[in-house]
């Protein structure tokens, strides 16, 4: 089994910029794709930002492209987004998500972990 320990929420206004942390531990059972996804209000979970293990590769969603930085520490069993550049329709619960299956990055049901979630939330 994998828990994973979201941190790194809060309150920013526009333009600022957040950093969140989600650590593992346990032992995954694919360990390929790891993602950060959130949650809006009002709105159904979305795809934000994925890597695959090595962290060569990275997948991010149209809305925070150039914003958002996902990147992994396999040493420390830790995935990061760091937000910039921050606006208020990022304001979102953001979920981590470990162990994706190789269907891809973007799609939710393939992980088999997620965080507790973190609230993020950007003023205006």
């Amino acid at each position: 089994q994998v828990q994973l320990v979201e941190s790194g929420g809060g309150w920013v206004q526009t333009g600022g910029s957040l950093r969140l942390s989600c650590a593992a531990s346990g032992r995954a059972t694919r360990d390929y794709y790891s993602a950060w996804f959130r949650q809006r209000p009002g709105k159904d979970r979305e795809f934000v930002a994925g890597v695959i293990k090595s962290g060569g590769a990275k997948y991010y969603s149209d809305s925070v492209r150039g914003r958002f930085t996902i990147s992994r520490n396999n040493g420390k069993a830790t995935i990061y987004l760091q937000m910039d550049k921050l606006k208020p329709e990022d304001t979102a619960v953001y979920f981590c998500a470990y162990d994706g299956s190789r269907l891809g990055p973007y799609v939710a049901s393939a992980y088999d972990y997620w965080g507790q979630g973190v609230q993020v939330t950007v003023s205006s």
